[in-house]
This record gives C-alpha cells, sequence and structure tokens, in this order.
C-alpha cells in the first residue's frame, strides 16, 4: 500500500469488537431461551394494537374490529384483552430519537401478542433523522427469529410457506457497518448455530403438522460460504431428523427465476431462507396473490409474536387524504395467523374463508384505494357480515 491506514484500521477494528461483544452476548442470551408460550395455559391471552403510521392506524382498527367480533365470548369472559398500545409512530420516535421508545416497548412487552401496522423507516432524502426500523428493533427486544410467510393461489397450483430467518443474516447488524475510509465502506452477516437450528425446526415442525413433503433451503453457499454455508448445513443436518420429508437446496438466484416457472413453482411447499433473501423472495411471492396488500406475516419467538401487513405506511394515501380506502387485507390476512397461534384454530380457518369470499368469490365490496371503491370500515363490515353466515 502507498499510504499507512493504520489509524483507519485500528478504528475500524474497535468497533468490530464491540459488535462481536454485543453478538456473543446475544448467542448465549438465545442459548438459554426457554420453551414456546402454552397460550392454553394463560388465564388470559393480551392482544396488543399498534397502528403505526400513515394508514397503519386505519387498517389495524379494522382488524381489532374483525377481532372482537370474532373473539366476543372469550373477551367478554375475561379470556383475551384486545389493548390499544400508542406511540409508535415516526413523530414519537424521532421526538425519542428511539427506534421504539421505552415506555412503548414496556407496554408492548406486557402482552402476549401484537397486531401490528406499518412503520416509516427513514432513508435518505426522508424529512426524518436516521433511526433504525421499529420492525427490526422489536424482531430484536423480543427474540422473534421467524418470520411467516404463507402464499396460496389454488387456481395456479400455488402453496407456500416461508420461514425466513429474522434477527441474524445482513440485517442483524445493518445498521453498524464501519466506513473504514471515506472510500471503503464494510457490513456484516450474522449466523449462528442456534439461529439456524431453531428456524430450521420450526420450519419442518410446520411441514409435518401440515402434511407437507417438500422443504426447499435457499442461500447462496456456493458465493457467501461461512455464513450461507453454515446456514445451509445446519438446517440439512436438522431436515434429516424428518424422513418423511424431502429436503432440496437453492441458490437465491436461480429460486427467484424458479419461482416464475409455470412448470416447477408447483413442486415448492415449504422454504427455510436467511433474513436478507427472505425478504426479497416473500415480496416476489406475494405478487401471485395479488401484491403485498393480500399477504400477512407473522414474527414469531418463543415468548412473544407479532403479526403484521407486508406492505409500507403508504404517506401519499394520507395525503391525498385517501387513508380511509386503505385496504385492511394484508393485516386481516395476518390477524388470520394470530389466532391459529394463539389457538383459536376454528376462529383463524372461519376467518380465512371469510376472506376468501370478500377478497376472491363475491368481491361485493371491492378496495381499489381511491373513492372509486369501498373505504376500510365497509370492507371490514363486509367481512364481518359474512363472518355471521359462517
Amino acid at each position: 500500500m502507498n499510504k499507512n491506514y493504520e489509524k483507519e484500521i485500528n478504528e475500524a477494528l474497535e468497533k468490530y469488537k464491540e459488535l462481536l461483544i454485543g453478538q456473543l452476548e446475544r448467542n448465549e442470551n438465545i442459548n438459554n431461551a426457554g420453551d414456546f408460550t402454552d397460550y392454553s395455559k394463560l388465564d388470559k391471552i393480551i392482544i396488543g394494537v399498534c397502528g403505526g403510521d400513515g394508514i397503519g392506524p386505519v387498517i389495524t382498527s379494522a382488524a381489532a374490529h374483525v377481532l372482537k367480533n370474532l373473539l366476543a365470548d372469550d373477551i367478554k369472559a375475561g379470556k383475551v384483552e384486545i389493548r390499544n398500545i400508542e406511540g409508535l409512530t415516526i413523530e414519537n420516535r424521532v421526538a425519542h430519537m428511539q427506534a421504539i421508545p421505552d415506555d412503548v416497548m414496556e407496554e408492548i412487552k406486557k402482552c402476549n401478542v401484537i397486531l401490528k401496522g406499518p412503520t416509516t423507516t427513514p432513508r435518505a432524502g426522508d424529512p426524518w433523522p436516521n433511526i433504525e426500523s421499529a420492525n427490526v428493533a422489536m424482531r430484536k427486544a423480543l427474540d422473534l427469529f421467524a418470520n411467516v410467510r404463507p402464499v396460496k393461489v389454488p387456481e395456479k397450483g400455488i402453496d407456500w410457506c416461508f420461514f425466513r430467518e429474522n434477527t441474524e443474516g445482513s440485517y442483524a447488524v445493518g445498521s453498524k457497518g464501519v466506513n473504514v475510509t471515506p472510500e471503503v465502506a464494510c457490513d456484516f452477516c450474522i449466523t449462528t448455530t442456534e439461529g439456524c437450528n431453531r428456524i430450521a425446526k420450526l420450519a419442518y415442525d410446520y411441514a409435518q403438522k401440515n402434511g407437507k413433503k417438500h422443504v426447499s433451503i435457499v442461500t447462496k453457499a456456493n458465493i457467501i460460504k461461512t455464513t450461507d454455508g453454515k446456514f445451509l448445513h445446519l438446517c440439512e443436518e436438522v431436515g434429516k431428523n424428518y424422513p418423511d420429508i424431502c429436503t432440496d437446496n437453492w441458490f437465491i438466484d436461480i429460486m427467484t427465476a424458479k419461482l416464475v416457472d409455470e412448470k416447477r413453482r408447483t413442486d415448492f411447499q415449504v422454504f427455510i431462507l436467511p433474513n436478507l433473501y427472505g425478504d426479497i423472495i416473500t415480496d416476489e411471492a406475494a405478487e401471485f396473490q395479488g401484491g403485498v396488500g393480500t399477504a400477512g406475516s407473522a414474527n414469531i419467538g418463543k415468548k412473544y409474536a407479532m403479526f403484521e401487513a407486508i406492505h409500507g405506511s403508504a404517506p401519499r394515501m394520507i395525503e391525498e387524504g385517501r387513508g380511509c380506502y386503505a385496504d385492511p387485507s394484508s393485516i386481516l390476512r395476518a390477524t388470520v395467523m394470530l389466532l391459529s397461534h394463539i389457538g383459536y384454530q376454528k376462529e383463524s380457518d372461519k376467518l380465512s374463508r371469510a376472506l376468501d369470499i370478500c377478497m376472491f368469490e363475491e368481491k361485493k365490496f371491492v378496495i381499489t384505494g381511491r373513492d372509486t371503491g369501498a373505504t376500510c370500515e365497509q370492507f371490514a363490515d363486509y367481512v364481518n357480515t359474512v363472518l355471521a353466515t359462517l
């Protein structure tokens, strides 16, 4: 080298050391985590509803309305409580300069599960300072290690369920990269043994319980040999405990192509992916179902779980006065998953069927996002009307 970079390298190494200490501590914590919450043993299940930003309060209000209808008897009996949690707006987060303000996180942790609207993450050019994503912060704080996204299009033979590792990979320390010099920047990717084992076990358990015979592990292990290689190897080792399930592995680039291959895509059932690839490919998959506005998302941990729409906060709709026309389909699909997770499978199946009727069959009220279609409130009332007939 023509220049001595000792100072820059030492500063980068100090930051890297701090990062590694934090990840080693996190690894110890997840190794010591207990068993999954048994909701059937709780005296009361508390469902927290966080509106978020933009259209978030509109669609979560609609979902809460449907939830209260479905769980009316148990709410009245004190077995379920639906609790509104304020303060997850971008304005409040910026005021505290925290991804999730401490007082809001304290209230979230008092709940067993969270139904969450979309939140705004500042990016270059936004009027907001650069704070961490509320989603990423919640996943870390509550150790919501599995992002589960189902996609189903019966007429195309598509019945997929994606298990995206949620707390590691390239996103785990995505805000902690180092600008070594003005010309050289470096980010980091994290993979742990327990992180891989627990997402793989959850996916294979799901496959076994739901009669699925095919699990596909998706990485770029041929190029990213250390972290992706570890993920692939450990997932395959877990798969050996499920001899009745066929396991194969794919590279992320070819998998994105195979999902649009009409001859091959119907072969796939369950997918296991590291964080970044899972984020990308689940948005692609949702397009087959009608777009991200039609798909729900679950974030599962051992103690907590969070369910959300997978689309953004749509600030333009609010700015243009169209917020009341926001589509609640995605958050309602997430509500289907929430009900199943806490043990209300009958109600979950009922809501899923009602949504199929409202979205794909009868279509008496259609959401367009404008005054040419139904309002969010009208669509929620439509769903409740259909639920009453099932």
